[in-house]
């Protein structure tokens, strides 16, 4: 089986520290998936702030195999930040639709992706699968995959 995986950096870290006051553990992850097949494609999106720590964890993510994506960190004056990548990554989960794939991880819990999904299935025939904290992943995008595998305590650190 041939395996690309997307994984929305800042929606996984924040729904697991919010429900388990824990992190997710991508090696725990990387050695799942791989068991299952082969993983031609791995992209992982996350804002570059600069700081030492996210810089350790986007070199420990390129170590696991994953191509890290960085979008500019941007605070707006009223306090709140942006560093959406919900494009990005509907562009490059369509552009996997060209290639030989059998299965599309998706990493998130935002139910924007449902209708990624649904253009996934209806225009080819791979499943999906997607990995999220089961409170707070919209059902919209649960009910979307073709599975849904529930961030636990076996997945964190």
């Amino acid at each position: 089986m041939r395996v690309a995986v997307f994984v929305d950096v800042q929606n996984i870290y924040y729904t697991s520290k919010e429900a388990f006051g824990r992190s997710f553990d991508y090696r725990k992850f990387w050695k799942q998936l791989s068991s299952e097949g082969d993983v031609v494609a791995a992209k992982a999106y996350a804002t570059n702030k600069k700081d030492d720590g996210q810089i350790k964890f986007q070199d420990a993510l390129r170590h696991i195999g994953f191509e890290v994506k960085l979008k500019p960190f941007i605070q707006r004056s009223d306090g709140s930040a942006k560093g959406d990548w919900d494009v990005g990554i509907t562009i490059d989960v369509l552009d996997q639709l060209k290639n030989d794939v059998d299965l599309i991880v998706l990493l998130s819990g935002d139910g924007d992706f449902s209708l990624l999904l649904d253009k996934v299935s209806s225009e080819s025939d791979m499943k999906t699968r997607v990995y999220g904290v089961r409170s707070l992943t919209a059902n919209a995008l649960i009910n979307a995959a073709d599975e849904f595998v529930e961030i636990n305590e076996e997945l964190l650190l």
